[in-house]
């Protein structure tokens, strides 16, 4: 599906058509499988650099696209036609591990893993929420104590686990959010931390409501020394760093979610074609009907929005209130529109052979990800000028 809007240029609509031809090509004859089997091979990532799917977003320096909001929204949209949040999530894990890397990482650290990463070489992940907490950064209880000696020369001993880690099982380094002052926001740092370091441990995958393609993992940190040449930007100014990552993830979600919600749209009007009761197809029955048009207008609605505050960012707007309103809108919109494409398909859609079934279970954490539905309202709440 294209979508013509002012939004989209030739360029853009161009890797629409790759990423769709990846999607259809190398993802979704073996989806299905994948979701059983918890995680799909690691090869799709060299694969999805090579067609430069992965480079989108990121500094041209090393294979990337450079920034461009809506190119990467037409990539998310059609890596979402895998019908698999788990699958689009793990393989967009670096667009939340890179970021902080590319904009304030030393050079040293870039050359050694964004090009990497980008090639589909390596896999990054973000590692910031802890078993003790969530969205709630500035209370994170990882430790990273500095240190000198003549073995190791500068470094940090850094102790401690996080939790819901995407791509945490297979990731080759992690972003990770560590404690290298005192308590509050003023104290937390950002450290590259191999998983080959001495220390580095995962536990078995979680199992998840959904998502289930995608590895999510607790990670130990167990006295694992790090070079201090791996800190990213200043010490302790890690909250900043982590913070200015947030409007592009929200953004992400909400096109996530406006994609879940259109693909439930599509199954549901396809269902009500085929499927009879009382001698004539049930699109014919105006419950249906009506439902299918409040489905697709809050689509609509949360689709345009998106966009017009993927917009603003675009052009270098302040958008923390738009962004977090945006996110709740299409969350809210796909929380509705999978209930009733599941409702729609009766017992098939509690099926796990319907797509509506995945859709209706990936939906759900889309709403919790990136920071809950009640965190975004008290964000949009502090910009209005509540206190």
């Amino acid at each position: 599906m294209s979508l013509f809007t002012p939004y989209f240029n030739e360029t853009h609509e161009q890797v629409r058509l790759t990423a769709r031809q990846f999607i259809q090509r190398e993802v979704l004859p073996h989806i299905n499988a994948w979701e059983e089997a918890g995680s799909f091979p690691r090869e799709i990532y060299r694969k999805a650099g090579a067609a430069g799917l992965l480079g989108i977003g990121h500094d041209p320096a090393y294979g990337g696209t450079g920034e461009d909001v809506f190119m990467k929204i037409a990539a998310t949209e059609e890596v979402m036609r895998s019908t698999s949040g788990g699958f689009a999530a793990s393989l967009g894990s670096l667009d939340i591990a890179l970021p902080p890397l590319e904009k304030w990482g030393s050079q040293a650290l870039k050359d050694r893993f964004v090009g990497p990463v980008l090639a589909g070489d390596m896999i990054a992940a973000l590692a910031i929420t802890e078993p003790s907490g969530g969205s709630d950064v500035a209370s994170l209880r990882t430790r990273a104590e500095r240190r000198h000696d003549e073995v190791n020369g500068d470094h940090y001993v850094v102790n401690g686990s996080k939790i819901y880690i995407t791509s945490g099982i297979r990731a080759d380094f992690y972003v990770a959010a560590v404690r290298t002052g005192g308590p509050g926001y003023a104290g937390v740092s950002l450290l590259v931390i191999e998983r080959s370091r001495v220390g580095v441990s995962t536990g078995q995958p979680l199992k998840k409501m959904g998502w289930w393609a995608s590895d999510t993992a607790e990670v130990f940190f167990d006295n694992v020394i790090v070079p201090a040449e791996n800190l990213i930007g200043s010490e302790n100014a890690g909250f900043l760093l982590i913070m200015s990552n947030f409007q592009m993830e929200r953004l992400n979600l909400a096109v996530m979610a406006n994609m879940t919600a259109q693909m439930a749209l599509e199954e549901a009007i396809r269902w009500s074609r085929e499927r009879e009761a009382f001698g004539k197809a049930i699109g014919r029955l105006q419950v249906i009907r009506h439902k299918l048009a409040d489905m697709a207008t809050r689509i609509e609605a949360s689709r345009e929005f998106t966009y017009r505050v993927g917009a603003r960012i675009a052009d270098g707007i302040p958008s923390v209130k738009e962004v977090s309103m945006a996110k709740n809108f299409a969350t809210q919109t796909s929380d509705f529109v999978t209930t009733e494409a599941v409702q729609i398909f009766g017992g098939m859609g509690y099926m796990r052979e319907s797509v509506v079934e995945r859709l209706y279970r990936d939906n759900r954490i889309l709403s919790i990800g990136g920071g809950t539905y009640e965190i975004m309202n008290e964000v949009i709440a502090k910009q209005l000028g509540i206190d």
